[in-house]
């Protein structure tokens, strides 16, 4: 990554990318609003089986009877029926980046993924608005039996596998008001399958980019990590500032098998008129680790916490996040954890900086379930605000039905400290600097654990958007 670039410095570049917006030709849309008739084109479109046609039905008459949540973030600003709900640039999908249409490398160029960086990694997908144009996969991987995929492709190759799994255990399509949306409408996102024992020894990536101007994204990652098997997946996402309020509604679905380990890493920058209201969930067997690592830097608001499902004896799920509110921002974040076994352990540390009259809320949720015998809690969240105007809010629930367990909760709320910043400018630094210095030290337990050319772009983001670059 080249790290003098602004990488990801989406609201700066706004401009640039709008003109492109301007010229993009859809080859098909369904326009704004959500009907039946809607839901039937897409899935026309896809070409899609029967049973995802019946899926995205039903998904959809459990929408229309649902409310909308009122505990989280105030959702009255999203009007569905002015969402654009399916949209595809004008481009077939590619396997080589080459062959994608200049005004879309164009775009991704802008937001700093240059093309040294895809081929340095086993795989690398992007996604515009609704659909997959470029996707890839080392050959050495492929032999071994790792599928990666996009969903759309899976679909249509693997029937019988992505029936299995897809919204079926993980994340029901009548778990919420949000969930049941997505399932109606879901287009694009990734597969992967590892085969039993296989070591993917390099991170498969993901990019996705929302540009349509009161657009929704919905896409689907489908993650299914057999016994003995690791991986390791990063997703990226962006999107430009528009005056009207976009939404992304994606979701992420995890089956960690006996003795697996699989690590899913984001970084998300959506624009501040975007509502980010993402599901992410994993089924982790016995013995196996679901690694959560995530960087929230965007969004006009977002609602994102990350589950993970200890079903099996031995099981473990490490949750670890950075999030980020900036002016106008509400990042409402946190982590779940179900112990449902003997012997299951995880650990959750959460940061948040609040600026500029940003609020960033911790809502958290661990439950021990009766005959969890010996599971282990660790779970620590800090926050750091930054001035007067800024909000902090902690809401962890700790559900507790067995005693023989060990937990620990630990909870800091912190303003930036004169006194540090008088100590490091009698050291010589200017004011930014000292500032720039402690919040580096803040985040620095998050930032190690992404991957370096993430933990640039998130620490830029932050450091950029306090000092009134961004926005």
């Amino acid at each position: 990554m080249d790290n003098q670039k602004l990488v990801l410095q989406i609201e700066k570049a706004a401009g640039k990318i709008h003109s492109i917006s301007q010229k993009e030709k859809f080859a098909a849309s369904t326009g704004k609003g959500l009907s039946e008739d809607a839901i039937r084109r897409i899935s026309a479109d896809k070409h899609e089986p029967e049973w995802m046609l019946r899926k995205r039905l039903e998904a959809y008459e459990w929408f229309k009877k649902t409310p909308v949540p009122t505990w989280g973030l105030d959702l009255s600003g999203i009007d569905f029926d002015e969402i654009v709900y399916y949209a595809r640039p004008d481009a077939a999908q590619a396997h080589k980046w080459e062959e994608v249409p200049d005004e879309i490398r164009k775009t991704f160029d802008l937001l700093g993924i240059p093309e040294t960086e895809r081929k340095a990694l086993a795989g690398a997908g992007a996604q515009y608005d609704s659909s997959v144009v470029y996707h890839n996969l080392k050959k050495e991987w492929e032999e071994k039996g790792v599928i990666f995929e996009d969903m759309d492709v899976a679909v249509q190759k693997y029937p019988e596998l992505v029936k299995e799994y897809f919204m079926t255990n993980c994340i029901p399509i009548n778990d919420h008001k949000l969930i049941m949306l997505h399932a109606a409408v879901w287009s694009g996102g990734t597969f992967i399958y590892v085969p039993k024992g296989v070591k993917v020894g390099m991170p498969l990536q993901a990019y996705f980019r929302m540009n349509a101007r009161k657009g929704g994204q919905f896409e689907h990652t489908l993650i299914i990590a057999e016994p003995g098997s690791e991986v390791s997946y990063i997703e990226g996402c962006s999107a430009p500032q528009y005056s009207s309020n976009s939404l992304h509604a994606g979701g992420v679905e995890i089956y960690v098998k006996e003795g697996a380990r699989v690590r899913y890493s984001s970084v998300e920058n959506w624009s501040k008129s975007t509502y980010n209201l993402n599901t992410k969930r994993a089924v982790v067997e016995r013995n196996g680790v679901i690694e959560w690592i995530g960087g929230n830097a965007g969004s006009k608001g977002t609602m994102l916490y990350p589950s993970s499902m200890l079903k099996g004896e031995g099981a473990r799920a490490d949750h670890l996040g950075i999030a980020y509110a900036g002016k106008g921002q509400n990042q409402d974040t946190g982590a779940k954890v179900y112990h449902l076994a003997k012997n299951t352990s995880s650990t959750i540390k959460m940061k948040s900086i609040s600026s500029h009259g940003g609020i960033t809320t911790y809502r958290g949720l661990v439950k021990i379930a009766k005959g969890a015998t010996n599971s282990r809690v660790s779970a620590v969240c800090d926050a750091l605000i930054m001035d007067e105007e800024s909000k902090s809010n902690t809401v962890p629930v700790m559900d507790v039905n067995e005693e023989k367990v060990e937990m620990s909760h630990e909870a800091t709320v912190g303003k930036l400290s004169t006194e540090k910043i008088f100590y490091l400018m009698s050291r010589g630094l200017k004011e930014e600097e000292a500032v720039r210095l402690i919040v580096s030290g803040f985040i620095e337990p998050i930032m190690k654990e992404l991957p370096m050319e993430y933990a640039v772009e998130l620490n830029r983001l932050i450091q950029l958007d306090m000092t009134g670059a961004i926005g």
